[in-house]
């Protein structure tokens, strides 16, 4: 319990992983902070419901073993990121295509080596005869010379600086792909796909600056999931905090430069407050701040015994033959996600979802894995109204965690929409503050660069 009459330096709105990167920073340095989650839980939107021995994330944003932040970010130096398959598995006029299999795909020295596989011309790998998709004649997903400019262009971007990749003339990325001399194909066919997973975007219209940041993010590192779930990084950070950091059920209700003031408690007398929350969220104890329009995302989780024989890869509709944009037996990519001898195949789709929700589902994965799915078991389905940030252009992929002196703002709303830019924000958000508040102790020179194991 929460004493009225407690002070702290900071205190910290909110307890997803902006709000744990930035309380991490400023304990790290020395400041007195507090973090009010108004849940019983931590996390935010990275929450992970566990049902019969699975665990099923809420909305399954996949991460990078290139994402920096997840090295410099003190607390994660304990995470276990299990690695899907280098490259993805594209569904495409009815066949599945390998993009290739890089084998140092999941380091920065082998940042060329993956995109020189993923441009490569793919693979076919048939679906059984017997299933009603079976074409007769496979398309490929480009020509030889459209490979080798998507290869060039791929090659060239992951070895852009961020900063030059920042500065760079700014468009919806449909339109900017396109003026880049990437024919229809090559976009349509693998990068909307691969987008529409990173970014949740499958109409590209989030900015190209952004969608250069993840085409740049997966082509040097490989995708990934917390090993136990999504909710495995943000308790990470939560139990390394020192004792009565953390304090759960409480609700903030107002908010102002020296105190917030709770449901519970009543005044929390601080030197500065640092809105940590959803941009909603944010918006309501401090009007006047951008609240971006959202992305849905609805993830349904299936189980069987019989899992597809797709392994650890990642699976993406090409064709957009169906609600699903991509979907992976995630039990393969991390055991933990469920019991043993059962599989968890875990589904997004972006958008608003059908009103036959299960059946749409069902019939799209029966045609993307090429197996039956009428028997398979429904665990849940977590629709998300506002699960991701848009990021349409122009987009302000550094706004101001400042608002006033005493008063900061952070979370994906103010970066990029993905754990890397939750994270990121929290850094940003934290070093104003020491500077404001005058502690001589610098975030950056001092930032600690644990390694993050990937298995």
């Amino acid at each position: 319990m929460l004493q009225p009459a407690y002070q702290a330096d900071v205190v910290v709105v909110g307890a997803g992983v902006a709000g744990l990167s930035a309380a991490h920073r400023l304990t790290s340095a020395g400041v007195s902070t507090a973090v009010l989650e108004a849940a019983p839980w931590v996390g935010g939107r990275m929450a992970t419901e566990k049902v019969d021995g699975f665990r099923l994330d809420r909305i399954g944003q996949l991460l990078s073993t290139a994402f920096p932040e997840l090295r410099r970010t003190p607390g994660l130096d304990g995470l276990v990121l299990r690695s899907f398959a280098p490259g993805v598995l594209l569904h495409s006029d009815g066949r599945l295509h390998r993009t290739g299999t890089p084998a140092n795909g999941g380091s920065a020295r082998g940042a060329l080596h993956a995109v020189r596989a993923l441009a490569s011309a793919p693979r076919s790998q048939p679906l059984p005869r017997s299933h009603p998709s079976h074409p007769a004649v496979p398309r490929p997903l480009g020509t030889a010379i459209d490979h080798a400019r998507l290869r060039t262009a791929l090659a060239r971007l992951a070895a852009t600086p961020v900063e030059r990749v920042l500065a760079r003339p700014e468009a919806p990325a449909g339109q900017a792909l396109a003026a880049r001399g990437l024919p229809a194909r090559t976009v349509d066919g693998f990068l909307r796909p691969l987008l529409a997973a990173l970014l949740c975007d499958p109409e590209l219209t989030t900015s190209s600056r952004c969608a250069d940041l993840a085409l740049r993010a997966f082509a040097a590192g490989r995708l990934c999931l917390p090993e136990g779930g999504a909710e495995a990084l943000p308790e990470l950070l939560s139990r390394t905090l020192p004792p009565d950091t953390l304090h759960t059920g409480v609700r903030v209700t107002a908010v102002s430069t020296t105190s917030v003031t709770t449901a519970e408690h009543g005044e929390f007398r601080c030197r500065a407050v640092l809105l940590a929350t959803d941009a909603r969220s944010a918006a309501d104890l401090l009007p006047g701040l951008r609240v971006p329009d959202f992305h849905p995302v609805t993830v349904v989780h299936h189980t069987t015994d019989e899992p597809p024989r797709t392994g650890t890869a990642l699976l993406l509709d090409a064709d957009r033959g169906g609600p699903v944009a991509h979907t992976a037996v995630v039990s393969a990519v991390d055991p933990t996600r469920a019991p043993q001898g059962r599989a968890l195949i875990s589904s997004t789709v972006l958008g608003a979802p059908p009103a036959d929700l299960d059946a749409a589902v069902r019939a799209h994965l029966s045609r993307l894995y090429g197996v039956e799915t009428r028997r398979w078991e429904t665990l849940a389905v977590h629709h998300t109204p506002e699960a991701v940030p848009a990021m349409r252009a122009p987009h302000d992929l550094r706004r101001p965690v400042r608002v006033m002196a005493g008063l900061y703002v952070c979370g994906d709303h103010r970066d990029t929409s993905t754990v890397q830019g939750a994270l990121h924000s929290g850094r940003r958000a934290a070093a104003a503050i020491v500077r404001d508040l005058g502690d001589t102790t610098s975030l950056h020179t001092a930032d600690p660069s644990p390694t993050v194991r990937a298995a």
